[in-house]
């Protein structure tokens, strides 16, 4: 079975190329909630020139504090959960929509690594999920494989990837 390619920036800035077309025509704004990527999704985003008519704002939570205040994501969803879960990124993504005046919304959780990992969430482990504002979420958890900056260039790929799907369907 063959691994997947490491994005690279190229096509990291072609996948959000990509998404910041499809969301000005569609006259659609779009928000992201980051945890393993720090940031990542959002810069690959406003990268692409013209994205402040179609890119609204990016949250960083990396913190369960941050989490809390900044996207709404319940205390006990942490406590019970982790961080790291399908419930987390759900609460991520709908928080992001609640505090934004995007159309549609992404979030990352994940464990980057190197350290982190447990055998129920080794490193490499990440929830992407994906909202429209006033529709249902779709979530995927994925295992990447790499260290931390492949898992974390994996991570702004499958998320942006999900978005054009989305998006286009």
């Amino acid at each position: 079975m063959n691994k997947p390619a490491i994005p690279d920036d190229a096509a990291l800035h072609d996948l959000a190329a990509d998404v910041g077309e499809i969301l000005h025509s569609h006259g659609q704004s779009l928000a992201t909630a980051e945890s393993c990527t720090g940031g990542w999704i959002g810069k690959m985003l406003t990268d692409v020139a013209g994205s402040s008519a179609w890119f609204d704002c990016g949250i960083t939570a990396y913190s369960y504090e941050a989490k809390e205040a900044l996207l709404g994501v319940r205390p006990e969803t942490l406590i019970k959960h982790g961080a790291v879960s399908e419930v987390t990124v759900l609460e991520m993504v709908s928080g992001a929509l609640t505090h934004s005046g995007a159309s549609v919304a992404v979030a990352v959780t994940g464990i980057a690594g190197p350290t982190g990992g447990t055998p129920d969430k080794p490193v490499g482990t990440v929830w992407i999920a994906w909202k429209r504002r006033g529709g249902y979420p779709t979530m995927q958890q994925f295992h990447f494989d790499g260290d931390r900056d492949a898992v974390r260039r994996h991570t702004v790929a499958a998320a942006l990837q999900g978005l054009r799907k989305i998006l286009t369907s």
